[in-house]
This record gives C-alpha cells, structure tokens and sequence, in this order.
C-alpha cells in the first residue's frame, strides 16, 4: 500500500525539469473533441451542470484576448465551462489557449493533458508568443486564486486584486479584449472567507504564489479551511461574452522610453475592461432566480 501510494505521489510531484504548455503545437484538437463529449455528460441542457452562453457570435475573429472572472474553488469549473462554450460555439478550429499557474503544469498527470486541451504555462512571454506569433485567441482570469475564492457575498463583484498584466499585453500585442462574465461556479461551493489574513501568516505567497487560504462550506466535507477540492453541487453556468474592448489609437500609441504602453494607457484599458465586466456581472445578478425558484430547480441557477 505505502508502495502504490509513493506511485501515486510521484506522478503527482511538480517536474522543475519540465513544463507542459510551452508550446502551442502541443494542443490536440482531437483531445479536445475527446473532452467535449466528456464533458457533454454533465454539462449541457438537462445535465447537472446546464450551460447558456450570449454574446459570442460578436467576438472578434483571432487573435483576442478573452478576460474573465474566475469563481467555484480549486476545481475551477468555470473554466471548463468556459472551454465547453467556447469549442461548442467555435469549433476545435479556432483554439483557445488559457494561461494555468506553472505548477500544475509541471506536472505531468495534470500538465501534459491540459496542454493537449490548449493549456499553456503563466508566463507574459508565451501569452506574447500566442497572440502576436501564432495568432492564436489566448484566455486569462486575472483575479487568480484571489477571484476564485472571493466570498460568496462578493460573488457577483470583479476582483481582480490589482493586476494588470493583461491590459499591458493586450497593448503590446496590438489586439482586442473581449470580456467574458460567468456566474454558476460559484454557487458550487460557499466561500466564507478567502482567507488572506491567514495566508500571510503562513507566508504562502512566498512559496507557492497564492494570496489565499479560504474557508468554506462545501460538499461533502461541509466546514473546510484551505483550498479543498469539492463535489460541485448542480447549479446553471452562464457566460456572457461583452464588445471588445479597445483604447483610441492616440492613446495606444503612447510609449515610455523603452517603446512600452505608458501605465496611464494600462490603467486606462483595465479600468474599462473592469467596468465592462462589472456591468456584464450585474446583468447576471440581476437575471438570477431567488433561492426559492433555485430550490424548486434543484438548486440550478
């Protein structure tokens, strides 16, 4: 048993050698095709997890930046909901690399088949190399663990903790940001606290690069604290893709010194892109059922 359990481990265990997801020929529209009819079974129409979806007839043709808000824990069924939508709607044609923190992606159970699905490691450089080189769309969720686990009272509020990394490659690269907002994931689970207080003390920003140890309640282990995988519960997944969003030329083309996007050009476009989300997510809120009807829809938003 210790022996299996070693095994196990092991193939769990982060490579530092190697990271999948470096390179965009390593995505497999036939893994992907494999995963659709996966994931068919629980999301769709009359499955656990229905999914709708508006607004994605009007994304632009590639490359785009998809910006979306990241909710339901560290299953983070959202952006398989998310994958679901988008290759139901596009086809396997038009890939849609999302960006994963590098240490799953060093792992090879977990790295090598989600660079298959069109995966690649966080690194500004290989979004860079999508967008501008391949001419690929590319998938960020900037909140990261802070937006994953935002509480529940929070859950229909962008959170993207002040980062605006994608607003400057968006700049650089020359292309559009399309907002996506989903609502759904989040009801999976009931986050209480995100925990940052905690996870300062245990100084898990210095060594795994998370803000967060959350406390919550989920199924099936009811009362946790840290970031626990859980059974989703069923619920509705809805996504709404926004316009694209853009600055004036005049103040895109506004370099520093080093031929750079000024930081008031940065902070421009990620105010607009927050506020353009914000609205798509108030839209959301106000199209939720009450707790009433979700309880006579078995508990589907």
């Amino acid at each position: 048993m210790a022996s299996e359990f070693s095994r196990f481990s092991a193939r769990l265990r982060p490579n530092h050698k190697h990271s999948w997801g470096r390179d965009v020929d390593e995505y497999d529209p036939d893994a992907v095709q494999s995963a659709l009819g996966r994931l068919a079974k629980v999301f769709g129409p009359d499955k656990l997890y229905p999914v709708e979806q508006r607004g994605a007839e009007s994304v632009p043709e590639p490359p785009c930046l998809v910006v979306s808000n990241h909710s339901g824990g560290v299953l983070v069924p959202d952006a398989f909901g998310l994958g679901f939508t988008w290759y139901s709607h596009f086809g396997t044609s038009r890939p849609l690399h999302g960006m994963i923190h590098e240490v799953p992606m060093q792992i090879r159970r977990l790295g090598e088949p989600l660079a298959k699905l069109g995966g690649i490691t966080a690194d500004r450089e290989a979004g860079r190399h999508v967008l501008a080189d391949v001419g690929h769309d590319l998938l960020v969720m900037p909140g990261g663990d802070l937006d994953v686990y935002r509480p529940y009272k929070d859950c229909y509020r962008v959170q993207f903790g002040g980062r605006k990394g994608y607003a400057k490659l968006a700049l650089q690269t020359g292309v559009p940001i399309v907002p996506v907002a989903n609502s759904g994931a989040h009801a999976t689970l009931m986050v209480l606290s995100d925990g940052q207080r905690i996870a300062r003390a245990l100084r898990l920003r210095k060594y795994f690069r998370a803000g967060i140890f959350p406390i919550s309640l989920s199924a099936p282990w009811g009362l946790t604290i840290g970031p626990w995988p859980h059974v989703p519960i069923p619920t509705r997944f809805r996504y709404r893709f926004g316009p694209a969003v853009t600055l004036p030329e005049t103040f895109k083309a506004r370099k520093d010194a080093d031929g750079k996007p000024t930081r008031e050009a940065v902070e421009a476009l990620d105010e607009r892109v927050r506020e353009a989300m914000q609205k798509l997510l108030d839209e959301l809120e106000a199209d939720t059922p009450s707790m009433r009807q979700r309880l006579r829809n078995g508990l589907r938003t």
